[in-house]
This record gives C-alpha cells, sequence and structure tokens, in this order.
C-alpha cells in the first residue's frame, strides 16, 4: 500500500471533523444548503437580534484591500440577512493568539464595505461576526458569549451595530453533559461541533433537529467528493504538522536554555523559539502553502530556511 492511500486509510478511521474549515465551508457555504446556515444563525443570533432569519444571502468571502499592498481578508462564510444585517462566520481550530484582533478586522472591513462611496453613514448597516473556536478564549466559563459597545459605568450599549460572538467548543465539552432532548438549540449546535458523540446519540441528535441532520447528510456527500476529500485530508495533516512543530519548537528552547544552563534562558529560548514557529505557521497556513507547512514542521533546515525568507527574527 502506497504512503498516500495508507494516509487516506487513517483519516478514514476517524470520525469525521466538522470543524475542519475545508467540511465547514462545504457544509454551511453552499447555496443549496443555506437552510442549514439559516437555522444554525437563528441558534446563535436569536436573543440578540429579536427576530428570526428567514433567508440570507451569500456574498463574496474575498474582501479586497483598500488600497494596493493592503491586506486581502478572506473570510470563511460571508452573508447578509433577510434583514439587512452583514454576518461573518469563522471557524479557528488553532489558536494564533490573535482571535480578538482578528474578529475586529474582519468586523470592521465587513462594516465598511456596507457603505458605498458618496453615500452617508445612516445607511451602514450592522456587522456580527461569529466566531466558532476549537480552543478556550476568554475568561468567562460560558463556551457562548457576545461582545458589543458598551458604557462600562452605566452599561448602556452605544448601538446594534457591532456584534462579536465567540463559541469555545472546549468549554462546552468539560460541562457536564445533558441527554439530547434535554438540550437547547444551541447546545444541539455544540454538540454537533464537539463531535464527542456516540453513534446511537448523533442519531438522536439528527432526529431533535432537522437543520443537524440535513447537515450529517452533507457530511456523507463531502466525503464522496475526492476533491473536496483531499483538501480536508490535507487542512488535517497541516493542522498536526503545526501541532507537532510547535512541541519541537519547545523542545528546542529548552534544549538550548538546559545548555546554557540559565533557567531565564530556558524560558526565554522556549517562547521565542515557539513565537517564530507560530508566526511562520501562521503564515504559511493562511496562505495555503500546506506543502511548505508540512516540510517545515518535520525540517528544522528548512524553517530557518523560511524564516530568513519571510524575515521572521
Amino acid at each position: 500500500m502506497s504512503k498516500k492511500a495508507q494516509i487516506f486509510q487513517a483519516f478514514e478511521q476517524q470520525r469525521f471533523d466538522p470543524m475542519n474549515d475545508v467540511a465547514f465551508k462545504f457544509i454551511f457555504g453552499k447555496e443549496e444548503r443555506k437552510q442549514i446556515t439559516i437555522d444554525f444563525l437563528n441558534a446563535v443570533l436569536q436573543e440578540s437580534l429579536e427576530h428570526e432569519i428567514r433567508e440570507i444571502t451569500f456574498r463574496q468571502t474575498e474582501m479586497p484591500p483598500d488600497a494596493d499592498g493592503g491586506k486581502l481578508s478572506r473570510l470563511d462564510i460571508a452573508c447578509e440577512l433577510d434583514t439587512g444585517e452583514l454576518v461573518d462566520v469563522e471557524v479557528q481550530v488553532i489558536n494564533y493568539n490573535d482571535m480578538q484582533r482578528r474578529t475586529l478586522f474582519y468586523w470592521a472591513r465587513l462594516y465598511l464595505l456596507s457603505l458605498s462611496r458618496g453615500e452617508g453613514y445612516r445607511v451602514l448597516r450592522p456587522a456580527i461576526t461569529i466566531n466558532l473556536l476549537a480552543f478556550e478564549l476568554l475568561p468567562q466559563s460560558e463556551p457562548v458569549a457576545m461582545y458589543s459597545i458598551y458604557n462600562p459605568k452605566t452599561g448602556d450599549r452605544l448601538n446594534k451595530d457591532m456584534e462579536l460572538h465567540f463559541i469555545e467548543i472546549p468549554k462546552y465539552i468539560k460541562a457536564p453533559q445533558k441527554k439530547i432532548g434535554e438540550l437547547s438549540k444551541m447546545e444541539r449546535w455544540l454538540a454537533y461541533f464537539a463531535n464527542k458523540l456516540t453513534d446511537l446519540e448523533r442519531e438522536e441528535l439528527a432526529m431533535s433537529e432537522p437543520a443537524i441532520k440535513e447537515a450529517m447528510e452533507a457530511e456523507k456527500l463531502f466525503l464522496c467528493n475526492p476533491d473536496e476529500y483531499l483538501r480536508y485530508v490535507n487542512r488535517q495533516m497541516a493542522i498536526m504538522d503545526y501541532r507537532s512543530s510547535l512541541q519541537a519548537a519547545a523542545e528546542e528552547g529548552e534544549a538550548r536554555g538546559e545548555a546554557r544552563g540559565e533557567a531565564r534562558g530556558e524560558a526565554r529560548g522556549e517562547a521565542r523559539g515557539e513565537s517564530r514557529v507560530t508566526r511562520l505557521m501562521s503564515l504559511l497556513l493562511e496562505a495555503g502553502k500546506i506543502e511548505e507547512a508540512r516540510e517545515a514542521s518535520n525540517n528544522e533546515a528548512v524553517r530557518k530556511r523560511l524564516f530568513e525568507k519571510y524575515r521572521i527574527e
């Protein structure tokens, strides 16, 4: 059996991961399955919007820079609600330590693009970002949180034009688990993304929520598409390689610190090594340079060359 065939076989033995951004876009970003997306958005936004979402229109996910040399923004899923709000949904499985600023940047670009040249500020539309995270980020214990602009003394909200939603899946996994029949709509979606259910529980979850059942059916379609599945496998491998490279960088930094015999040197070497690798892998993965990221994760000489190429000090 070839190495490629062995890799595919290994992934087939694992449970499908809906938090893989390639899979997420296939399930939630297609016109023919937008009812799944509408149901998910209603679960997240029902309290803050105070109205039901009945229709969405998918929008271009690439937002061009404001000027030459500016940063190109590439969203996972962007859509406009039937009531005019603009929504960006992002899936993040690796913590690059920039999520708070990243979501502000995406929100700002989304908000800005609702204003055409020459129009007044009154036509600006509320912009909403939803961040689905495979790591813990915020101080509160609840897995779902919404941030906006408030007066810290009075608690008064400036307006409803900014909503930043964070969904931290690990916090849901750590919380006491309920039976499927006891879950709220939002908790059912959390259970789906947490991906820890038994086959019997998944079947019960599908029966309890038609949109989740449709999402599970879309998973089967995804797995039957060889091109999409190859991208899924490549993305999963890149994530695995990234985590492996972080571990290697930490061990390398620790070894340097021990060789110098300095406690400070150990901590500084480890932090610096991990920071450089984090920045490099983040750059490569965001640019879609999967093969280059994989080589960098396994080869220190390649990492050093890429540090110089991308001027990472």
